[in-house]
């Protein structure tokens, strides 16, 4: 009997340029796999799975996670500044209504 696959996706977002993989993988494939099999950390080998956060569909998510068909799995970058202090900041700026 032939072993089940799912098909996924592996995406990863820059200002300037994305990846974006459709694979097959084996039923049962974690995120932290089928990162390693799309090639994006050849692609871009600054990303370290350690301190990069992955999710599927925009919710975080563990590299042990299984995958289930037509998951997409994102590789997110770490924020360039800390939201809520960016908006203290926009907030701080603005006239007071009176």
């Amino acid at each position: 009997m032939a072993e089940a696959s799912i098909h996924v996706q592996v995406c990863y977002a820059l200002p300037d340029s994305n990846f974006l993989r459709a694979l097959t993988v084996p039923a049962g494939t974690t995120i932290g796999q089928a990162v390693m099999q799309s090639g994006l950390l050849q692609a871009f080998p600054g990303i370290d799975l350690a301190i990069n956060m992955v999710g599927i569909y925009g919710k975080r998510k563990p590299l042990d996670t299984v995958l289930h068909e037509h998951d997409r799995v994102e590789v997110y970058r770490p924020l360039q500044a800390d939201p809520k202090e960016a908006r203290r900041r926009r907030a701080g700026s603005k006239p007071a209504k009176a």
